[in-house]
């Protein structure tokens, strides 16, 4: 549920304290805040924010864009590691399919077929039924 308008947006009292402080300054630091709740009002644009994500702070310079959007939006708190390694490599495989079909008279990884024991056998007794 969100919250109601004759209320208005929540920001941290603190927040507000930091930005009137350097609200004068020309090349001001960046305001440090554990804050993510807080909204972004218009007084905050054109300043630097460092917002806590849980294990680092991350730099954000807040533009008109982000007027009434939470600080916490601004820094993911998951870091994504990538897809599995069988992904990456049937990716890998894909790819390198297309390369080498494009060459003429080469077949593609794709196109060869298995031989081994079993597929030897497979095919001997099905043509042998026939």
């Amino acid at each position: 549920m969100s919250r109601s308008v004759w209320k208005g947006p929540f920001v941290d009292p603190s927040l507000i304290k930091k930005v009137e402080k350097l609200k004068g300054q020309t090349n001001a630091a960046p305001i440090k805040t554990w804050s993510r709740k807080s909204t972004i009002i218009p007084d905050f644009v054109g300043h630097s924010f460092l917002i806590y994500n849980g294990k680092k702070f991350i730099p954000i310079k807040i533009s008109d864009e982000m007027v009434g959007h939470k600080l916490g939006e601004f820094s993911p708190t998951r870091q994504f590691s990538g897809h599995t390694p069988a992904d990456k490599k049937a990716a890998q495989e894909a790819a390198a399919s297309t390369s080498v079909a494009a060459k003429p008279g080469v077949k593609s990884s794709t196109e060869k077929t298995k031989t081994g024991p079993i597929n030897e056998k497979k095919w001997k007794h099905s043509k042998s039924n026939k």
